[in-house]
């Protein structure tokens, strides 16, 4: 019999990139080849040659997810597309690696979130991520992969505060919410060791370790790091930088206080996280 092969969804993303290249030989499909909610995606597969898939598409757009077309869109991709991937791959036992977020949790705790700690999402885009969990836990052969403040290959938080420090912008940045960097490579090397090592199924934090800081002493560190002065950034609340940037066509949505997330489970397993400042100082030097 030959080998069943790993197939990835929404290759063309950062988390995306970063699978292809830890899974060379991985059928690689990104968002336009692959729609998780258009049946006919699933009818172009050999479901009996697949034996894992590895979910990195999803709809991410937080703010955007306020809005009415944000909203349906990202149920679509988000619930009803993960619903049917669930569905067939449980059909066909195959594995299920399925990437989540601390967005489904509200964030009104101290410590760290665990496995276990219960939902309580507190926008759409939250909400839409912890329905998609509930049905990739009824998968047999699942792992869920929570994790957060997500950094790789594209546009995102660190190259922004990269681009301000070189540019000479002296940013205002949040520093009431509080967690950890993840950089994609992390992830993916997190996925490899879990399917490697067959671990037990079901949901692992996934994140670098460290200290837990806030977005205010990351943009800090990056301007370090660039060789900037990091007194040039600012601090600001969520609840300040909220009104001062929503308009009526672009609001800003709720995000958790507390996103740090407990790492014990996926360290039983094996699996020794980065430090996510050595991280940051590796990315940045790229």
């Amino acid at each position: 019999m030959s080998e069943l092969s790993t197939l990835i969804l929404g290759a063309g993303g950062q988390l995306g990139r970063a699978l292809v290249d830890a899974f060379p030989t991985a059928i690689a499909l990104p968002r336009d080849e692959f729609d998780l909610a258009d049946d006919a995606a699933y009818a172009s597969i050999n479901w009996s040659t697949v034996g894992t898939v590895i979910n990195a598409s999803a709809y991410t757009k937080v703010d955007l997810a306020e809005t009415e077309d944000g909203r349906h869109e990202s149920w679509q991709a988000n619930v009803v597309g993960v619903g049917k991937l669930a569905r067939v791959c449980e059909d066909h036992r195959v594995t299920l690696v399925h990437v989540s977020s601390d967005y489904v949790f509200d964030g009104e705790f101290d410590g760290e979130a665990t496995e276990e700690t219960e939902f309580g999402p507190l926008g759409v885009y939250g909400q839409t991520k912890a329905a998609g969990d509930a049905l990739v836990s009824l998968v047999s052969r699942h792992y869920i992969v929570r994790t957060s403040w997500v950094i790789g290959d594209g546009n995102n938080f660190v190259r922004t505060m990269e681009r301000l420090a070189d540019g000479d912008v002296n940013p205002d940045v949040v520093n009431d919410q509080v967690g950890r960097l993840t950089f994609t490579n992390e992830i993916s090397r997190a996925i490899s060791h879990l399917l490697a090592h067959s671990s037990p199924h079901g949901t692992y934090n996934v994140t670098n370790s460290g200290d837990v800081v806030s977005w205010f002493d990351i943009a800090r560190e990056v301007f370090r790091l660039k060789g900037h002065d990091s007194n040039r950034v600012s601090p600001i609340s969520a609840a300040e930088f909220a009104d001062r940037n929503q308009t009526a066509d672009r609001p800003i949505a709720p995000r958790p206080r507390n996103s740090a997330l407990d790492l014990a489970k996926v360290s039983k397993s094996g699996f020794l996280s980065s430090d996510w400042r050595q991280a940051l100082r590796d990315y940045l030097s790229s």
